[in-house]
């Protein structure tokens, strides 16, 4: 069996799952039970105490976006960080932990941008005998009116001041989580790095708006008629994610620096492709608000299986190794040539990937032949897109085939040169060439 315990920044945990600072972390009972199902870790709900008192609103935080079956594969929240009483918090963690010693326990912290308010609460964070803090610069609503969570992630001198004062008053682990909202994650990375960061965590949640609705024609979710931006995450999120991950993954600057992944992890495919972009753990929130703490057992054994099937014996074999692959568009290869092809044994005949094709791409998809639906490709107008292969209904039915050196290209008549020792056709039907 594949060994999924890990060590991040200098925190053990029995598997990389944690849960993510959230309202499943804010009470002493949701994190047993928790510990309980199996989660390897998590980031306690946000502690702040300078500043006017949290209030929530005692109405509706959450929205959804859902898919045409209804499922969940979007999620906006309004809500602030606890509004317990710090007290309260720090002897709820101190028991936690105490009772669960093999649990990764992390404290997630935000409060003004005042050296003095962050060398007060430290102390008493430490006391708790936490494994590590998470310094909050993501919150994109709320908190950010106040100058605390965005504001600061979006501020890289912020970022960077913030963590020295940190690394200065705890002998914790410091992990910076760091906003999405923003043009370029990179600068506010390399701020925290520059701090003395032991490690980053991304993403924050998205700046949005879910929606409005359209009888009385008043934003979601509202509270007795008003509504406000709030953070965006679930399942939609986890390509925007999965983007800041990988640039700072492949950043020089910032080699060896551990990240935690966050956004739209749902299951353990997921999580294996965070860990493959460069990830030492990762963090769930939106999923285990979805279907409940016992989806551990599946992100778990579905992890263990598959690195069981591919060799891995431990998280480090694979981390990290999908990053060689990312490059700047202008180092992609050119003269690399793919052509869609229909497997007319599995094809259903409804015409999707004809219509889109004809409509919106390059007309290389030819409908009807002897009187009968039938669907083909035309190598000479195809242009390797993949469009066809995204909109089928019907997994492998439509794959990419890559033409070899020395083949012509019946498009542009000339012979395809240049080397390709991989490629694949559809994601659920891996292939290799040359």
């Amino acid at each position: 069996m594949a060994n999924l315990a890990t060590t991040f920044a200098g925190i053990k945990s029995p598997n990389p799952f944690w849960l993510a600072s959230a309202p499943p972390t804010d009470k002493e009972i949701n994190v047993v039970r928790a510990f309980e199902a199996g989660w390897g870790g998590v980031v306690w709900k946000t502690l702040g105490e300078a500043g006017p008192p949290i209030v929530n609103v005692n109405g509706p935080r959450y929205a959804a976006l859902y898919s045409q079956d209804r499922r969940l594969i979007g999620f906006n929240n309004i809500e602030l960080i606890t509004d317990r009483p710090l007290e309260v918090n720090l002897a709820e963690i101190a028991r936690v932990k105490r009772n669960w010693p093999d649990r990764a326990m992390v404290v997630s912290i935000m409060v003004p941008c005042e050296e003095q308010a962050w060398r007060d609460i430290l102390p008493r964070v430490e006391d708790t005998g936490c494994d590590g803090i998470e310094l909050n610069f993501g919150c994109p609503h709320g908190m950010s009116e106040r100058g605390m969570g965005s504001a600061v992630g979006q501020v890289p001198e912020y970022i960077e001041m913030v963590t020295r004062w940190c690394k200065q008053y705890t002998h914790l682990p410091v992990i910076v989580k760091l906003t999405p909202n923003i043009a370029d994650i990179k600068p506010p990375a390399l701020a925290a790095h520059r701090g003395g960061a032991d490690a980053v965590s991304l993403i924050n949640t998205i700046n949005s708006v879910m929606g409005v609705d359209l009888d009385s024609l008043l934003i979601v979710p509202n509270t007795g008629g008003t509504g406000s931006h709030g953070g965006y995450c679930g399942p939609a999120v986890k390509p925007i994610a999965q983007a800041m991950v990988a640039e700072i993954a492949r950043t020089a600057a910032m080699a060896g620096l551990p990240i935690s992944g966050i956004g739209g992890i749902t299951t353990w495919r997921d999580a294996a492709e965070f860990i493959a972009l460069g990830c030492g753990n990762v963090q769930v929130c939106t999923a285990a608000m979805t279907y409940g703490f016992r989806i551990i057992d599946d992100l778990c054994s579905g992890l263990s299986e598959y690195m069981d099937r591919k060799g891995f014996a431990h998280i480090e074999a694979f981390r990290g190794r999908a990053v060689a692959s990312i490059v700047d568009w202008n180092q992609l290869n050119l003269n690399h040539i793919e052509k869609a092809v229909i497997d007319q044994a599995l094809c259903i005949q409804c015409g999707r990937c004809h219509v889109v094709c004809e409509d919106t791409s390059h007309q290389a998809i030819t409908a009807v032949k002897e009187g009968k639906r039938h669907f083909e490709v035309v190598d000479a107008e195809c242009v390797g897109c993949n469009l066809c292969v995204s909109v089928c209904p019907v997994p492998a039915c439509i794959t990419m085939h890559a033409l070899l050196p020395g083949q012509i290209d019946v498009r542009t008549g000339q012979v395809v040169s240049g080397e390709y020792a991989n490629w694949t056709t559809h994601a659920n039907n891996p292939a290799r060439v040359g």
